[in-house]
């Protein structure tokens, strides 16, 4: 009986202590949110390898003064490039290609620096930015590097060799979607849905038109000089003309294979472990363990840049973490976790005063700071 009771007293004490902590934590967030305007943050904790805390806070629309729900959907910018090349690493897996393979013969036209013809630009090189292409002739349709669609395609090329230096390149992923259409022929939106989202049981995608739009959170975007917010326009644009005419393998962008995942924090906590083990959760493997293993692993000490997965060392003192952030329509969003011990957050806004410290929006970096104090240290 003394036993019992003192396991209940332990229990509750336990439980208290973590509530305590709960609360400090909540609160701090809310302070910094009221510091940079922020109209709402969506948040996830994940410990010990599982999924441990989540909370929104702030608003999902202001006009109507929705509050953020936990089930709201953002459209998680760059973030997304990850689920490219987690798809890309299983097409590699059934051997469609390989990471060495001369990226023109994949995505079927020339794919060559005009300032160095005798090198070949590989997948490898698109995936971790190291291709010397760049954004210059825009990256929301393949005519842009096509040199038998845009004259100017040559822009498209920076000045060193590809391989021989980084330039962060949203084409380089919009190319990367392309590939993945013509080697699966499956349209990229199903793709990644039938081989990642429905096998991890995740609620998300990149079609529009497939998702519950009362679930999208508004994206707002901020201006300085009037300390107030714009809706953004065209975050969830379901582009239904252009799927009219719809030529799998070249029109891909119009998903934005590099920008265009909507999802939950949640669920992309529920991605992140799979990544952090490696290519599995919950018993389901959705790369292999060497695969993920290559897409965590940095090309060079200066960028930190793997295959749309990065290594960050300043985020957290004394932790080295692995993940991806994203900024678009006036959203930022940052996925971190540390693979050896386990831990790991998503952080999401809708929209905020973009204050940058060290290259990381403040907002986020300052959530996981939090995060990691009162959940992960303590």
């Amino acid at each position: 009986m003394f036993k019992k009771q003192l396991l209940t007293i332990l229990f509750y004490s336990f439980l208290g202590t973590v509530l305590a902590q709960q609360d400090k934590a909540e609160n701090e967030i809310k302070n910094i949110m009221k510091d940079l305007d922020a109209v709402g943050l969506a948040v996830a904790v994940v410990k010990d390898g599982k999924l441990t805390y989540t909370k929104s806070f702030g608003l999902q629309d202001r006009e109507s003064k929705k509050a953020l729900e936990t089930d709201a959907i953002f459209r998680i910018a760059s973030i997304s490039k990850s689920f490219s090349a987690t798809a890309i690493m299983q097409l590699v897996q059934d051997k469609k290609f390989s990471l060495e393979d001369d990226f023109s013969d994949l995505v079927g036209f020339k794919v060559r620096n005009p300032k160095f013809p005798n090198t070949k630009i590989t997948l490898k090189m698109v995936l971790s930015h190291r291709s010397s292409i760049n954004d210059k002739e825009g990256y929301f349709n393949l005519d842009a590097i096509n040199p038998d669609k845009n004259k100017n395609w040559a822009n498209c090329y920076n000045d060193y060799e590809p391989g021989k230096g980084y330039q962060y390149c949203n084409l380089n992923f919009n190319m990367v979607g392309a590939v993945i259409e013509k080697f699966s022929g499956k349209r990229f939106d199903n793709y990644i849905k039938t081989n990642i989202l429905s096998p991890l049981n995740l609620y998300g995608g990149y079609c529009v038109d497939s998702l519950d739009a009362a679930r999208f959170a508004t994206l707002y975007e901020y201006d300085a000089n009037t300390k107030s917010f714009t809706p953004a326009v065209g975050a969830y644009n379901p582009r239904r003309e252009e799927l009219k005419n719809y030529t799998l393998g070249y029109t891909t962008p119009i998903f934005s294979p590099t920008g265009g995942m909507k999802i939950s924090a949640t669920d992309l906590a529920k991605y992140m472990i799979m990544h952090m083990n490696y290519g599995s959760a919950n018993g389901t493997r959705i790369i292999s363990r060497k695969s993920a293993k290559i897409m965590q692993t940095k090309l060079s000490e200066e960028e930190g840049y793997g295959l749309a997965i990065t290594t960050v060392k300043k985020l957290i003192e004394g932790k080295t973490l692995k993940g991806h952030t994203g900024s678009a329509y006036g959203l930022y969003s940052s996925m971190f976790f540390d693979p050896k011990e386990k831990f790991g957050f998503v952080v999401i806004t809708n929209g905020c005063n973009p204050i940058y410290v060290d290259g990381m929006n403040s907002l986020t970096s300052k959530t996981i700071n939090i995060l990691y104090k009162h959940f992960i240290s303590n």
